[in-house]
Parts: C-alpha cells; sequence; structure tokens
C-alpha cells in the first residue's frame, strides 16, 4: 500500500458514504472532501466533516500508517495544526494535538473495494518495460486520443516554459533565443547541448553583422567549436582559419572551453561539419528567418524554407581537408521533420503563449501533418498494438514514457485510471 493510492481512493470518493466511523468508535459523516493542492502541507485542504453531532472545517492529511505522523515529524510543524481528520490504511498509534486532544482517525483498510485495490496492485506489478502494458492496447479510443492531446500539450508547455527562462535573460531578444534553439536542433541530442553554448557564446547580433558572406558565418562557428585547430593545407580551410582569427579580436571572442563536438557514431551526413554548414547556409539565406518562421502556419511551406543547399566545399568534404565523392547535402526530409517537431513548433507555441493567444490548434494539426519520429519508446509502444500515425501521437507517447510511466505516475495518467477502475 502507498499513499498515491489512498490519495486517489480520497480524492475520487472510492469510500463508502454510510456508516463510518473514526477509530474510536464515533459517527463520520464527510459533507466536503476538500481540495488535494499537492502543494506542501497538508494534503487536503478546506474540507468539511461531521463527528457525532459536531461539523468540523479545515484539513485533512493521509498516511499509510498513523505512526507516520511521527515519523514525518508533523507534531512539530505549524501546518499541521489545521488538521480536523487522520485518514490512514492502518492505524496502529493515536496521535495527539498540542493540547493533548486526539485528532480523529478514519482507517481504510476494510472500508475500499477489494477488486480496485487488486486492479491497482495488478497495475503495478513489476512488468517488462511498463506498469499497463498488459492493458494499454484495451484503452478506448476516444479517451486515449484526449490523453494524447493532454500530453502533447503539457510537452509543449514545458518546453514553452525553457525557452520564456531564457527570454527573461535576454530582456525578450526572441531572435537570439530562436537561433540558440534551432542550433541546439541542428546538433541533434549528440551535439545539441554544444551548439547550444556555441550559439549563446557567439550571440545572433554578431551573425546578423556577419551573414552577407557564408564563408563569415562558416568561420565564426567552426571557430567557435575548435574546429579550425588543425594544420590542414586546403585554402578554404586557411581562409576560414584567417577570418576566424580576424573575428576573434574583433568581437572578442574565444573558443568555447570544455566542449568538443562528436562525430563517433554519426552517419556522414549527420557529422556535426555537415550540420553547422546547413545551418549557417539557412541563416544567410534567410535574413529574417525568425519573422519569416512565426508568420508561416502552413508546414510545407516551412518545409520549403527549411530545405536549403550547403556551401559547394561541402559538397565534396564530410571533414576538413577529406575530400570525398561530390554529393548534394540539402537538409533531407526526415531531418526537417525533426527540426520541426522539436524547434520549430515548440518556439512557435512559446511565441502564441508570449502574445496571450490560447488557440493552439493550428499547432497540434502541424504534428498530424509530420510523420511520427522512430526510436527506442516509439517501437515499444507499437509492440503494443498502440497506433501511431503521426508526430502528434509520438510526441504524446514520449512524454507518456518519460513523465507517467517511467515515475509510476499511474494514478495521474488517464490511462492508469481507466485501467483501476476497471
Amino acid at each position: 500500500m502507498n499513499e498515491n493510492f489512498l490519495h486517489y481512493v480520497w480524492v475520487n470518493r472510492k469510500l463508502p458514504f454510510l456508516n463510518l466511523q473514526t477509530t474510536s468508535g464515533e459517527c463520520l459523516e464527510i459533507l466536503e472532501y476538500g481540495q488535494y493542492l499537492q502543494l506542501s502541507g497538508p494534503d487536503i485542504f478546506n474540507a468539511k466533516i461531521k463527528i457525532g453531532n459536531q461539523v468540523w472545517a479545515g484539513n485533512i492529511e493521509i498516511h499509510v500508517k498513523s505512526s507516520d505522523w511521527y515519523l514525518h515529524q508533523h507534531e512539530k510543524d505549524k501546518a499541521y495544526e489545521t488538521i480536523i481528520l487522520h485518514v490512514v490504511w492502518e492505524y496502529d498509534t493515536p496521535i495527539f494535538r498540542k493540547d493533548n486532544s486526539e485528532i480523529p482517525t478514519l482507517e481504510l483498510r476494510n472500508r475500499v473495494d477489494e477488486a480496485l485495490i487488486q486492479n491497482y496492485t495488478n497495475l503495478l506489478r513489476k512488468k517488462t518495460w511498463i506498469n499497463c502494458e498488459n492493458s494499454i492496447g484495451t484503452i478506448e479510443p476516444f479517451i486515449f486520443s484526449k490523453w494524447k492531446e493532454a500530453l502533447v500539450l503539457e510537452r509543449l508547455v514545458r518546453k514553452a516554459t525553457e525557452i520564456e527562462f531564457r527570454l527573461s535573460q535576454t530582456a525578450n531578444n526572441w531572435e537570439q533565443v530562436f537561433f540558440e534553439n534551432l542550433a541546439k536542433g541542428f546538433g541533434l541530442n549528440t551535439n545539441g547541448s554544444v551548439f547550444h553554448e556555441m550559439a549563446k557564446q557567439l550571440t545572433y547580433h554578431v551573425v546578423r553583422k556577419e551573414r552577407s558572406d557564408i564563408s563569415h558565418i562558416e568561420a565564426l562557428f567552426f571557430g567557435m567549436l575548435n574546429l579550425l585547430q588543425s594544420n590542414c593545407e586546403e585554402e578554404y580551410f586557411k581562409e576560414l582559419q584567417f577570418k576566424w582569427n580576424y573575428f576573434k579580436v574583433k568581437y572578442k571572442l574565444s573558443e568555447c572551453s570544455g566542449f568538443e563536438v562528436a562525430f563517433f557514431k554519426h552517419r556522414p551526413d549527420n557529422f556535426p561539419t555537415i550540420r553547422l554548414a546547413q545551418l549557417a547556409q539557412l541563416l544567410v539565406q534567410y535574413p529574417n528567418l525568425f519573422d519569416l518562421i512565426i508568420q508561416t502556419k502552413n508546414i510545407e511551406t516551412i518545409k520549403h524554407i527549411l530545405k536549403v543547399s550547403i556551401n559547394d566545399y561541402w559538397n565534396t568534404h564530410y571533414s576538413f581537408c577529406k575530400p570525398s565523392v561530390k554529393k548534394n547535402k540539402k537538409i533531407s526530409n526526415a531531418f526537417i521533420d525533426l527540426i520541426l517537431i522539436n524547434t520549430i513548433i515548440p518556439v512557435k507555441f512559446a511565441y502564441e503563449r508570449y502574445l496571450g493567444k490560447q488557440d493552439f490548434e493550428y499547432l497540434l494539426d502541424n504534428f498530424r501533418e509530420i510523420p511520427a519520429e522512430s526510436n527506442t519508446i516509439i517501437n515499444h509502444f507499437k509492440n503494443f498494438n498502440i497506433e501511431i500515425k503521426s508526430s502528434f501521437d509520438s510526441q504524446a507517447l514520449i512524454q507518456l514514457k518519460n513523465e507517467f510511466c517511467n515515475k509510476n505516475r499511474c494514478l495521474s495518467c488517464a490511462i492508469g485510471l481507466q485501467i483501476v477502475k476497471k
């Protein structure tokens, strides 16, 4: 037994309404169940009960055992002086207020439906991957659909909150924050944090000044990330080295210390050199990229904007001074989808919130137009006969796994609640 289940029983009123008694044998009637705010202090606020002929208004505390009151040292905390009822699974000791009056206690053991307990126990019984893996495929489509929408919005809110925090540090400089998030997206999981730090230290102010020449932006990117320090004799490499040394003095820049870009285990098309060159080309080709992205609601138009070519040097290279067979390394559709999912849509969502707008349906529709990601989490859910049509589904399932399944928050999950009800 755990407190999460007891909270569920209380909040959802899974108790018999008649013949309730305190552990001292007094008749108990619950007039108002109160509010479960999940704040510090008592579990339930503003409840109202009747014990005998006396009506009490105040807060309620819930524990597995009544002795947990002393284990948690509530007797020393003023926040618990307003407790009118102690709800426990097992009554093993009386609890007293400072004036030595006993706090009334309701013991839930033998009062909760056995089927409810069994369903909850079965749900939390150890499985191979998630608690509900044997039942999730049976959830009614309508319930699952509404829950996925809530999960996608929750994921967007989390990302928007991070963006809003960074805005507060940059005097609401949207172009700077967009540049940082775009750089992070181009770095993917492996180099995302490195590219993000580069963008923060370089600043979009410098990029804006130098974006008339693609070699200037590449010199800045590669120089910041310590990729121009070899003894390569190629003409283009030396040109970038020369420009970087000039920009270091002009803008008082220095290489990012403590960061190293990763090439290992990347396919050549995902090498950090290629992704940086593509990002540079995008910023040069569209001087007002942020405004363009924000104003464009059509997802196919945004895809067209992002599908830029690359500097000719990189069509015959994956790394400096190592020529390769010529290949046009235009940004692929699959990579554009990742940028849309992880960068463009979250930034647009944060910007809509910034403007005080509440209509996010078109952004959810954007997710529905983008193919689902393919990763370990999504492949696992497919094994449970979960239909995954688009990134709307995959984003919802990633949020579900990371924020609910991994944390055993089954009683905060629409799927878990449905299984327990059954």
